[in-house]
């Protein structure tokens, strides 16, 4: 299952649709924290989240996540990044960074290789 970690509404409705064009089942969330209370990221092969939400940041999640043991692949996707920002994603273990507006052939790309590594 690909787990969608974003704030705003209409994104997440896009990236789910996207995923189901492609065959891939795939569940929302509004915040980190809803994410995390669902249980859901034991059963959850990717997540793709955004870094700037209120409350827990995709960061912050990440970190909850290492902390916790709980190694799934993290794509993150942001219209706010910064290299700083990128290098300590990807440092902590993300998958791919990417840039709002984002090209969706390129997304789910990374989201396959990140289910298939």
């Amino acid at each position: 299952m690909i787990a969608i970690v974003d704030d705003d509404e209409s994104v997440r409705g896009a990236l789910q649709g996207l995923m189901k064009a492609v065959g891939l089942p795939a569940r929302t969330f509004a915040s980190a924290e809803e994410f995390l209370e669902s249980g859901q990221h034991r059963e959850t092969g990717c997540l793709i989240a955004d870094i700037r939400m209120p409350g827990m940041s995709g960061l912050e999640l990440q970190a909850t996540l290492n902390a916790d043991g709980c190694r799934i692949p993290i794509i993150f996707i942001t219209a706010h990044g910064d290299e700083k920002m990128r290098m300590q994603a990807l440092r902590a273990g993300a998958v791919e960074f990417i840039a709002k507006p984002f090209d969706d052939e390129a997304l789910v790309e990374s989201v396959r290789a990140a289910l298939h590594n």
